[in-house]
């Protein structure tokens, strides 16, 4: 009876061990704009990169980096760290051709609606508007800024001008860095002031609207090492622009590179005591493009067939590695917010309707 009893406390605490081994803490919630699922789960479009109207001039290069006969061979060259790490540890949906299915909610189907329905678990028909004003609704992030385990332990960072309204950063009181704002306040590191220096300097494609993702990742990173926010968003943004100045070429550099900054993130987050073992990352898009006439994969917009169809993706410490999903379901956008509060164990209430958390998640 004795050796029974000690077996029991054995197991509780071994249990306990584990559990608070597995708690999240924090939350990274990364986004690039505009990335189809075409490319996530079938790797580089043969059609397009042999298409000079999209290649600009080096089919042979895209071929070389990007090209092999099957699917899963060409989607692990394009975006190796989603197609090793998250598909073996992690959880991606979206792949349409199992009938896993993840749509935006909003009608739109274009940014400014889609972060916002990102982080406010809502598809609101009302925000219509890339230049829609800051955002009536309290966001997930505004909410949990609300608490005090998380007062002053968010930070959002954008490539677009555009998060300071979708977060609506006056209200919320959360640090938006966007564009070419300067990072690090009144203090900032050594690092922090050479991007200062460096986006004074840089070239401006897109004018003051949105910066090089290479400003934002290394500023977000740079925050994430020395003012360990335990909620961060970071957006980025070279994936949409390229797409529609038509150079695919681009597209799938810039989604190659935003892979290996994420296994970068993914790299110091179980380096760093803060954050191993603690922490979330979700990886999603805010609007996905066309395909099914191809000149259209540059566009997206509700008159765009398929630019509704997006994916997630997911890291997360205590759950089932379930990798590519291949079962059929039909998720949506907006269920990304409440997610992001239930991996830190809260409920997010709003004034306004909020979709459920991605149950399929926690669920074998």
């Amino acid at each position: 009876m004795k050796k029974a009893v000690v077996l029991v406390l054995l197991l509780t605490v071994s249990l306990s061990r584990l559990t608070a081994q597995t708690k999240i803490e924090n939350v990274i919630l990364i986004t690039t704009d505009g990335l189809r699922w075409q490319e996530v789960f079938q790797g580089m479009d043969p059609v397009l990169a042999n298409d000079r109207a999209f290649n600009q001039g080096d089919s042979a290069g895209i071929y070389k980096a990007f090209w092999a006969e099957d699917a899963a061979t060409r989607r692990a060259k394009l975006l190796p760290f989603f197609w090793s790490t998250i598909s073996k540890t992690g959880q991606l949906y979206g792949n349409r051709a199992f009938g896993n299915k993840v749509n935006n909610a909003n009608p739109h189907w274009f940014s400014y609606p889609g972060y916002s329905e990102l982080i406010t678990g809502f598809g609101d028909e009302k925000i219509n508007s890339n230049e829609y004003p800051p955002n009536p609704h309290v966001t997930v992030l505004e909410f949990l800024h609300k608490q005090p385990a998380y007062k002053n332990k968010i930070a959002v960072f954008g490539a677009w001008d555009a998060f300071d309204r979708i977060v609506n950063e006056e209200r919320s009181g959360i640090p938006v860095i966007s564009a070419f704002d300067p990072v690090g306040g009144k203090n900032p590191t050594a690092n922090e002031r050479l991007i200062n220096q460096l986006q004074k300097d840089v070239f401006k494609p897109w004018d003051n609207h949105e910066c090089l993702d290479v400003f934002t990742h290394y500023a977000a990173m740079e925050n994430l090492k020395v003012r360990k926010p335990k909620v961060m968003q970071i957006s980025y943004g070279e994936t949409d622009e390229w797409a529609h100045a038509g150079m695919y070429k681009n597209y799938l550099n810039a989604a190659h590179q935003l892979d290996k900054w994420i296994g970068d993130i993914w790299a110091f987050v179980q380096s760093d005591p803060q954050y191993k073992n603690k922490t979330a990352i979700l990886i999603t898009t805010d609007h996905g493009r066309g395909d099914k006439v191809k000149e259209e994969w540059k566009h997206h917009g509700s008159k765009i067939e398929g630019a509704d169809e997006i994916w997630i993706a997911v890291l997360a410490p205590g759950i089932e590695a379930k990798g590519e999903v291949k079962v059929p379901m039909q998720l949506q956008q907006q269920q990304v917010a409440q997610t992001l509060a239930r991996f830190l164990g809260q409920k997010y209430t709003a004034d306004h309707p909020i979709a459920p958390e991605l149950k399929e998640i926690w669920t074998k």
